[in-house]
């Protein structure tokens, strides 16, 4: 069994888990813990700490993209959704149903919601860009008030961008 790391990043909207191996990242989720360390340790896999990186890149307004490795752990169909989710442009919105017509899969809108609960890598697969067919925002295994402000933050760089000097991932 490959040795598992985690760390935690203190975000703006609360703590996030970061779980991963030497080869790549398991799980970015929101924690409810109380922890006041990060575990920032010198056996820390370096995909880890690149993981912590550009999630404080994120946040701070200067990375859309991440390059860290990951893995997706799921069925073949929940793989495709979360693939598909990568190719949501920064700040934009799609329904589920844009979803599932971009998989090729019109009537899975139902299917693609499930598989877009399931998916353990927050943020770097933007499932807080899917928003439900009449525009509103739908849930969020965050809380939907994270998904508003992930994009509302999201929003705010990209009309910022134009104005900014600031080298941007």
């Amino acid at each position: 069994m490959m040795k598992t790391y985690k760390m935690y990043y203190k975000s703006p909207i609360g703590l996030i888990e970061i779980i991963g191996t030497n080869e790549a990242i398991y799980s970015i989720l929101f924690s409810e813990e109380d922890i006041t360390e990060e575990f920032l340790l010198e056996e820390t896999p370096s995909v880890v700490k690149a993981c912590y990186t550009q999630l404080d890149e994120y946040f701070k307004g200067y990375r859309r993209n991440f390059s860290f490795p990951y893995a997706l752990e799921g069925t073949g169909f929940q793989r495709t959704v979360w693939e598909a989710l990568k190719e949501i442009p920064y700040a934009e919105k799609r329904s589920y149903k844009d979803i599932a017509i971009s998989i090729g899969n019109e009537k899975a809108t139902r299917a693609v919601g499930n598989a877009n609960g399931k998916n353990r890598l927050s943020i770097v697969l933007p499932c807080h860009r899917v928003i439900g067919s009449n525009g509103k925002l739908t849930g969020y295994a965050g809380g939907q008030w994270r998904k508003e402000w992930l994009l509302q933050h999201e929003h705010t760089y990209f009309e910022e961008q134009g104005n900014n000097e600031r080298k941007i991932y």
